[in-house]
């Protein structure tokens, strides 16, 4: 089923962009903790499409930085990458993606030294 791709409010044309790279579907690969096997590898939500699980509802997809560590950036810097560092991404892959991102980060990231007191 074809659904319209109705823009964000303040989309200067990069999210329709993305979603038209993304044939409208989830980019997501697994980076959200699933292998999306059955699916062929890729998360099967599409823009528009009924979400059957996660509360049920219209999938809304976001274009977000594909790479798992780009979702930590801030805001602002995350708005200023190009398309080619965009994905399409479904709410449920996106959050799940940035959660396994700042848990690795967590693990890696050397525990740094209270500053002394004196």
């Amino acid at each position: 089923m074809t659904t319209a791709r109705i823009p964000p409010l303040a989309d200067t044309g990069l999210w329709q962009a993305v979603m038209n790279a993304a044939a409208g579907r989830c980019q997501c690969r697994g980076a959200c903790g699933k292998n999306h096997t059955k699916d062929g590898g890729r998360c099967p939500r599409e823009h528009g499409g009924y979400n059957q699980h996660h509360g049920g509802g219209t999938v809304h997809l976001i274009a977000a930085p594909t790479e798992p560590a780009d979702l930590l950036l801030p805001p602002h810097k995350a708005a200023t990458l190009p398309k080619a560092r965009l994905s399409a991404w479904c709410p449920a892959c996106h959050d799940a993606a940035q959660r396994a991102a700042r848990k690795t980060l967590a693990t890696t990231t050397p525990a740094t030294e209270p500053d002394a007191l004196f």
